[in-house]
């Protein structure tokens, strides 16, 4: 019995229904365009903050969804040097880190360069700098080897698990990642959104790897994804709209790989999931501009070197509350002039307390100071 769709006659030559996705495939185009029409409106100051926010996002999210909690510090700033910018608060960053960011940036601001099995194995490598994955050894340089069985999604109790997919046996990955990577490549003329749909779920079905495949999957779903909007500039994150929805996705993934060949339902998924993503920017844009505005606002008001690094902090979305002693942890300087430091932006109408009381004063930027 055929049961998954890498085993059906005629595997990878998908269907679709065309005039089903006509109208959200449109939809998304025309937003896709907006969003850039935006964009370029910027100044080029705004639209590198915009950019770093993107992929940090994108960098957290993608990792995110397979368990793995990234520090979003270490991640910005990893970002910030490998693309040449200079950020307040900059911080050193793991090898794990570095080495995701690495990935992503390889697949977005090099988006035109050709797919190739060299590229994919310094992919895998830099998602693994140490040679392992938890307590098993990864090897790369090399597709996976099932020596330990067949490659299997499982969830579930020990003794009660449920296989939602088995991938295809080893022995016929690189026949399969030839097939792959020469179609990905190929000047063909499918739509590049319609292609990355496609490509993510070719890709996530080989699972040529022992691990790793869902991060490099999204990245390959970027890499398609910038070279549809003719950027290497990304100001969307799918990674962060398939976190949101991560649920539908392992369903309709599911679905579709214990189905034939016409994946039409694949793509409506796909292209909503995209819209999503793309609305959802507007954050991002917001959040850019607020902090634009704050910068122009007080170019010339006098702050010292801990106040500009906690401000931007608190601009760029600061994690939980901020308190005098958090300030002073991440200022490095005594309670005392922590407090010295905030009285004088309270003076100064850049910081104000929060509303809600408790055990510790907040402070947050005062609202009507970007507007």
């Amino acid at each position: 019995m055929k049961f998954y769709i890498h085993q059906l006659e005629g595997w990878p030559n998908f269907i679709w229904d065309s005039e089903e996705i006509v109208n959200l495939l449109s939809e998304a185009r025309n937003l896709q365009g907006r969003l850039q029409g935006k964009m370029e409106s910027l100044g080029f100051e705004l639209r590198n903050e915009a950019v770093l926010d993107t992929l940090t996002l994108d960098v957290i999210k993608t990792s995110e969804i397979e368990g793995e909690l990234l520090n979003h510090d270490q991640v910005r700033s990893s970002i910030a040097r490998k693309l040449g910018m200079e950020i307040a608060g900059s911080v050193e960053s793991d090898r794990n880190v570095d080495g995701i960011v690495e990935m992503m940036l390889d697949a977005t601001q090099n988006c035109f360069e050709p797919l190739s099995k060299s590229r994919l194995f310094d992919w895998y490598a830099s998602l693994f700098p140490t040679g392992r994955s938890g307590m098993y050894k990864i090897i790369v340089g090399n597709w996976r080897k099932d020596t330990t069985g067949p490659m299997q999604v499982v969830s579930g109790p020990m003794g009660k698990e449920k296989v939602h997919f088995e991938a295809p046996n080893s022995d016929f990955l690189e026949k399969e990642m030839t097939s792959f990577i020469h179609w990905f490549n190929q000047k063909d003329t499918i739509d590049l959104v319609l292609k990355a749909s496609m490509a993510h779920l070719w890709f996530v079905t080989i699972h040529p790897f022992d691990n790793g495949n869902g991060r490099i999957t999204r990245a390959l779903t970027d890499m398609l994804l910038a070279q549809a909007d003719k950027s290497n500039q990304r100001f969307y994150s799918m990674s962060a709209q398939i976190r949101i929805e991560r649920k539908q996705y392992y369903e309709i993934l599911e679905k579709t790989q214990k189905g034939d060949l016409n994946i039409t339902n694949w793509i409506k998924w796909f292209l909503q999931c995209l819209i999503n993503a793309l609305n959802s920017t507007d954050e991002i844009l917001v959040k850019v501009l607020f902090k634009g505005k704050f910068w122009q606002i007080h170019s010339k008001t006098i702050l010292n070197e801990r106040q500009k690094k906690l401000i931007n902090k608190l601009l760029d979305g600061f994690d939980g509350k901020l308190t005098s002693s958090k300030w002073a942890k991440i200022a490095k300087c005594s309670k005392d002039t922590a407090i010295r430091d905030i009285n004088d932006l309270i003076k100064k109408e850049i910081l104000q307390k929060e509303e809600a009381g408790g055990r510790s004063t907040n402070y947050e930027i005062t609202i009507n100071t970007g507007s």
